[in-house]
């Protein structure tokens, strides 16, 4: 179920100010309703929620992600406004999963990605557990056309390449995915030995997925991982980016539906975000798993809006024109 933008959630946070330069995201973002008319903007980005854990009660894990797009929403509201002059950034509300019928809520989600990037805006999901992303993939295509070869970057701990003969949870997407299309390849990041089988390492061999460790981005050096981004964007027509928060150590995020004890730095995940978001390649994100329910101190949610800022202020599309 749609629902559009609330403007609660963007104002009243800080006091008025009338300094623009002083000015936070509350001050400039603007209200999208998709069940309108949409009008037509340069360089403009809109959030989109996926009110959403359906795929995590399905695949046994903790619930409480549905509440992230209200408590991320309301973090990103206090953050600076640091982007070009010109850019417009808008809320475009939330599809919200109901009656546990999460593939209806995907196909929905799909919907509202594909008109937004049909409209020429970049769009950051916020999930949800992570069965956001096939959400996020089904706008993707629409927009893109059939024939258009589609990389995925995924930040994750995990491969989410389970089977799916009992339905889709947050651990079946990408497998979906690749059976379904032959014109998507699929890259994992942060993949941690202890969050998967071995069977699931020999699927995404059967699948030919790259991939790289967590401890082989921890110890090595990143242009490592930036000469297999590049190598992985030349090859496809589009990119588009999810991130699960469980990827990171759970002693920064704890706050998620699968938390570990090792995982990458933040300050490691932010170089990959602003390396794969200002490829310009790079045409849509979401960002999933922020669990608030389980969070300490509001920090995971605190972290996952600076993520989301990170993408804003890096999108190759939203810069200036040369």
């Amino acid at each position: 179920m749609y629902q559009p933008p609330d403007a609660g959630r963007w104002t009243g946070r800080i006091d008025s100010v009338s300094d623009e330069q002083a000015f936070r995201l509350h001050q400039r973002i603007r209200l999208l309703d998709l069940s309108k008319p949409l009008e037509t903007v340069e360089r403009a980005a809109a959030f989109i929620g996926f009110a959403c854990d359906e795929g995590v009660r399905r695949n046994q894990g903790r619930q409480g992600a549905k509440e992230a797009p209200a408590a991320v929403k309301a973090a990103l509201a206090r953050l600076p406004w640091h982007l070009p002059e010109g850019v417009v950034v808008y809320d475009a509300g939330d599809v919200v999963c109901v009656d546990e019928r999460l593939e209806q809520s995907q196909t929905e989600l799909g919907k509202a990605v594909a008109r937004l990037l049909k409209n020429g805006m970049a769009s950051i999901v916020i999930g949800g557990g992570h069965e956001t992303a096939y959400g996020h993939y089904l706008g993707v295509r629409e927009a893109l056309g059939t024939d258009a070869r589609l990389g995925i970057l995924n930040i994750d701990a995990h491969f989410d390449l389970r089977p799916y003969d009992d339905g889709p949870t947050s651990g079946t997407m990408f497998r979906q995915i690749l059976d379904q299309d032959d014109q998507v390849s699929y890259f994992c990041l942060g993949i941690q030995r202890l969050g998967n089988t071995a069977a699931l390492f020999a699927d995404a061999e059967t699948y030919r997925c790259r991939y790289m460790l967590e401890d082989e981005l921890t110890a090595g050096p990143i242009e490592a991982a930036y000469e297999q981004i590049e190598k992985f964007a030349a090859d496809h027509d589009a990119v588009m980016l999810t991130f699960c928060m469980d990827a990171i150590s759970a002693a920064a995020a704890p706050g998620v539906s699968a938390p570990s004890p090792f995982g990458l730095a933040p300050s490691l995940a932010r170089a990959l975000i602003r390396r794969i978001v200002s490829h310009p390649k790079t045409i849509s994100v979401d960002l999933c798993e922020v669990n608030p329910l389980w969070d300490e101190g509001g920090k995971t949610v605190a972290l996952a809006a600076a993520f989301c800022m990170e993408a804003l202020l890096h999108f190759q599309r939203l810069q200036p024109r040369r």
